[in-house]
């Protein structure tokens, strides 16, 4: 590799030797500590479409691999969230990553019922954070408000099917990994499949994005020492695409971003292959149906999915290669600005259907940013400095 200096070069180079490496390997463990071995040592190679013309991207090239499996076996992790700084004390610490996993150890998705805990750093040992029972199937919907409380979406199935799926609910566990609380209601809470919170203290804005019927809703919380309390309910979007999938389960609106400066909320919608911006979005009183197309490209999305803000503004989304898939681009998170210029991507997995859930938080002068690889069950924790043109709140 010494002396190319053609980036061109290089990625067709990274691609052989990944060829002949895969072509030889026949056990799908090995082959996937072999992707994360790359991924740690020639990342730098896999990056793709970035050149001197492009926007400075937020995504970075180092990564450490982290099993997602609990003791029970569960599988196919979604949800990815940082616990806050201002996070009580309790079963987990600020900084810790919590991820949800949807499948059970059967591989049925819409069953998984476990929340792990990820240590802040490298050197501690996954824990369970929550154990559920009963048909859960815990989504990529799952936030952490700072006074001591998570909150996660759960679709669940009786026989791994999205045909056969509950409308589901939202869980409410304390600090201590103990369920106190679920919010259900068949009117706005349909598969909430993706989420995104507002938090203010003793109120905040949960935004779901519901898998049964392609719409997006907005609930307005009181927080309290005890829980929570809805004291308003409101569909904002609606008209997304949604279809049951017998792969990924369900192709529809997932990944939302919340812009309290703008009040806007962004939305990826795996189907329709697009990322839309809703306005007025904290604060509206009525439906505004699917909003405006920000970013749309059948190069570079392919089923949009888990979606965030990085620290410099820019959008990073991940895709699950139903829609849309191209051989060439597998498992990709895509970074774009939000006037839908693309900035950069990069493949967490060399096989379609990786990419789902991702979380980001700053530090100091320090990025941590996390993102599952499903396909392997594993949590993909990249840390790195604050870019020189990250957006300050």
């Amino acid at each position: 590799m010494i002396g190319i200096t053609s980036s061109r070069v290089r990625s067709l180079v990274f691609q052989n030797i990944r060829s002949a490496i895969f072509a030889s390997v026949g056990n799908r463990l090995i082959i996937a500590m072999v992707a994360a071995l790359f991924l740690v040592f020639f990342a730098p190679l896999v990056t793709r479409a970035q050149n001197g013309d492009l926007p400075q991207p937020f995504l970075p090239a180092q990564v450490h691999p982290v099993s997602t499996v609990p003791p029970n076996g569960d599988v196919n992790p979604y949800g990815v969230a940082f616990v806050p700084r201002q996070f009580p004390t309790g079963a987990v610490n600020p900084g810790d990553i919590l991820v949800s996993n949807f499948n059970n150890n059967l591989n049925l998705q819409g069953t998984g019922t476990t929340i792990v805990d990820v240590p802040a750093g490298t050197g501690g040992s996954v824990s369970v954070f929550f154990q559920g029972s009963g048909l859960l199937g815990l989504t990529t919907a799952l936030n952490i408000l700072r006074k001591g409380f998570v909150l996660v979406g759960n679709f669940p199935s009786p026989d791994g099917t999205c045909g056969n799926a509950g409308n589901g609910s939202i869980l409410v566990i304390n600090s201590s990994g103990q369920q106190i609380q679920s919010i259900a209601d068949p009117s706005f809470i349909n598969g909430p499949w993706d989420s995104a919170l507002f938090d203010r203290g003793d109120k905040a804005k949960l935004f779901i994005a519901n898998g049964l019927t392609g719409t997006v809703v907005r609930l307005d919380l009181a927080v309290g020492a005890s829980g929570v309390t809805v004291e308003g309910k409101t569909q904002i979007a609606s008209g997304y695409l949604h279809q049951c999938d017998p792969v990924t389960f369900v192709d529809a609106p997932t990944g939302l971003v919340y812009d309290p400066q703008l009040d806007v909320l962004y939305v990826a919608s795996s189907a329709d292959n697009a990322i839309f911006a809703v306005n007025d979005a904290g604060d509206t009183t009525h439906d505004h149906g699917r909003g405006r197309v920000i970013f749309e490209s059948n190069k570079h999305l392919h089923g949009p999915l888990g979606m965030i803000m990085a620290p410099n503004g820019n959008l990073v989304v991940a895709n699950n290669d139903s829609i849309n898939p191209d051989p060439a681009q597998p498992s990709e998170l895509v970074e774009f600005t939000t006037t839908g210029k693309f900035v950069k991507e990069i493949s967490v997995d060399s096989n379609f259907g990786g990419s789902f859930g991702l979380a980001v938080e700053t530090s100091g002068n320090t990025v941590h940013f996390a993102a599952v690889d499903d396909n392997v069950s594993t949590l993909l924790d990249w840390q790195f400095p604050l870019p020189e043109n990250a957006r300050l709140p």
